[in-house]
């Protein structure tokens, strides 16, 4: 076959013999329909919307706490998720969510390859959302590749000027988006529009203004092909069993005009169905030929599957000459073996079971999580003082966290020495002489303790036990540490 795919080891020589850099070629992708193209549609209304919506969703937590439904309240130490409230000392529940996040994209690597990339990530959403703006002021394919030959018109520079204009419109946005999950959004809001916010709102609204601009107007695919690390990490995941988006060569080769293959079917030769039109080069975003197999450029779209569905329409072929297969299958269906498929293998299972297990552990933290939060610190220096009745006293410096969005009053108890007698500097002692540690709503307070042994039989070093306990909820928390004495 003439014109059959290159194989892995030509094609591996090809990639050796390719010059480290090469000028980038302008890539204009064609406008598409087809069941991909509204997915992608679809995914992208529903993420952009989130991501500018956000912010102005309410969420009641009662008095004295914000009512953002998600806020990162940095001045605080708070991070807010509706009705989950995130402490600085609970940073391990952001570690969780990094490694399930990683899961994930193994797992979807795992089932579809980079579909990810296809349809999920930011540079993808906005670079979407870039073209269409540019789609719809300055033409499709073929409108714009003659704008830029030509010779500047007034017309088209007025187009160029409004569609860099409405671009910056849409990077400054997402900036000003990005800068109201760390504050209270209708307030930043006005005080952005009035000159009265802090600087730093406006200096990150800036750069991620300029970024996104430079990135989804003017990188694009570099960004895919050379920025991002996933393509090369994905490429290492991956197994023969993973579903990507494929050009069937076994139907689709010999390749060649519609014309000619006709003329070598009715001679009895062998003819594909791929008439060699390049619409499937034409829709794509980073500029692949799929027909070259599998490449690190691929986002994995699916948009030359609308394009070339469009065409096997109108030429009365079968569909999906390009589909979600495997190269492995294609083969198979050339030996006349059986075709494979197999999502649920070891590797999507095993994904999945960790994912289920980090996330009931993290489930499980967090609906057993105490609203209180004790630590204590041993005095280094000096560890001990006797005092002038013959009795040992040791100091302790305590912190105490409410996590509660009221005043708490917490009884604050030793043991594990034998006559130990607890006292807490500045503090109250109720009426039934228990120590007592107020904290506001959600605060944290540090105080000093003082632990005295009446006893004079009392070992170098003894372990005791400090107990925090709520007497309206019942809740306590306990920490250990130890007793010095001569």
């Amino acid at each position: 076959m003439a014109d059959a795919p290159v194989s892995s080891s030509l094609a591996t020589a090809q990639a050796e013999d390719a010059p480290l850099y090469a000028p980038r070629k302008q890539i204009y992708p064609q406008a598409v329909k087809g069941r991909f193209r509204t997915i992608k549609w679809v995914v992208l209304a529903i993420t952009l919307g989130i991501y500018y919506l956000l912010p102005f969703i309410r969420w009641d937590r009662g008095p004295n706490a914000p009512d953002q439904a998600i806020l990162v309240d940095l001045a605080n130490g708070r991070f807010y998720f509706f009705f989950i409230e995130i402490w600085p000392q609970e940073v391990y529940y952001f570690t969780g969510l990094l490694v399930l996040a990683a899961l994930a994209l193994f797992l979807m690597n795992a089932v579809a390859g980079r579909v990810w990339c296809g349809y999920l990530c930011p540079q993808t959403v906005w670079t979407d959302l870039f073209y269409a703006v540019e789609r719809w002021i300055e033409g499709d394919r073929r409108e714009r590749m003659r704008h830029d030959k030509e010779k500047l018109t007034l017309k088209v520079a007025a187009q160029k000027g409004l569609k860099h204009f409405i671009w910056l419109m849409i990077a400054w946005w997402t900036g000003g988006a990005w800068v109201l999950y760390f504050a209270d959004a209708p307030t930043l809001v006005y005080e952005l529009a009035t000159f009265q916010a802090p600087m730093l709102a406006y200096i990150w609204i800036g750069i991620l203004t300029f970024t996104t601009y430079t990135l989804a107007g003017f990188m694009r695919e570099q960004v895919c092909t050379y920025m991002c690390p996933w393509p090369r990490i994905q490429a290492a995941l991956t197994d023969e069993y993973a579903l990507n988006v494929t050009y069937r060569y076994d139907r689709g080769e010999p390749r060649g005009s519609m014309k000619k293959n006709e003329a070598l079917k009715f001679q009895g030769l062998p003819a594909g169905d791929c008439i060699d039109c390049n619409q499937c080069v034409n829709v794509c975003p980073t500029g692949v030929d799929i027909r070259k197999g599998l490449q690190l450029d691929c986002i994995q779209c699916g948009l030359c599957i609308d394009a070339c569905n469009t065409v096997m329409e109108k030429i009365d072929r079968p569909l999906n000459l390009i589909a979600y297969d495997t190269d492995m299958n294609v083969k198979a269906r050339m030996e006349g073996r059986p075709e494979v498929r197999r999502i649920v293998r070891p590797r999507t299972i095993f994904y999945a079971a960790i994912i289920a297990i980090v996330g009931a552990i993290m489930i499980g933290s967090l609906a057993m999580r105490q609203t209180v939060y004790l630590s204590v610190m041993h005095d280094r220096n000096p560890l001990f003082v006797r005092l002038s009745d013959g009795s040992i006293r040791n100091g302790f410096t305590i912190r105490v966290a409410n996590k509660n969005l009221d005043e708490r009053s917490y009884i604050l108890a030793v043991d594990g020495l034998p006559g130990a007698k607890l006292d807490i500097v500045g503090g109250e002692i109720d009426q039934q002489g228990r120590a007592v540690v107020k904290v506001g709503p959600d605060q944290t307070l540090e105080a000093r303790v003082l632990v005295s042994s009446q006893g004079s039989n009392v070992a170098s070093s003894t372990d005791i036990h400090f107990t925090l306990t709520d007497p309206n909820s019942g809740d306590s928390t306990r920490m250990s540490d130890y007793f010095k004495a001569p």
